[in-house]
């Protein structure tokens, strides 16, 4: 019983911080919807934005504003990335590195810190 507990604790925490990793996706075969995976090699970077091709396909990851949050990757590196597909160009929530850093894009879909607040008032 303690081992449920723990492990319940355990994913409800994660899970409220980021979505739930989902099994990798090819990149030719992607279609909208929360929380996909990707795993490839960059391409060519520009500012937050890059390649990634898996051998299937090639898409263009955009990783935010570079204002917010000025991220690195390098051409040839691999990299598994979460996010979701949008218009073209895949979203990043998460970039992981092949050594298992994290770099924590945004928590998940809906509006990115970046946008401002949607409520706040017009003067």
């Amino acid at each position: 019983m303690k081992f449920i507990s723990t492990a319940a604790l355990i994913t409800l925490g994660l899970g409220a911080t980021f979505p739930v990793v989902a099994q990798t996706v090819s990149i030719e075969s992607l279609r909208q919807q929360d929380g996909t995976t990707i795993v490839g090699t960059v391409g060519s970077v520009v500012g937050n934005s890059f390649t990634l091709s898996d051998g299937t396909g090639e898409i263009i990851v955009g990783a935010g504003p570079r204002w917010y949050q000025a991220i690195t990757v390098t051409p040839g590196e691999q990299l598994t990335v979460v996010g979701e597909y949008d218009n073209g160009e895949f979203d990043a929530y998460r970039i992981i590195r092949a050594n298992g850093d994290v770099i924590v894009v945004r928590d998940g879909p809906g509006r990115p810190p970046w946008a401002g607040n949607a409520n706040r008032q017009r003067r």
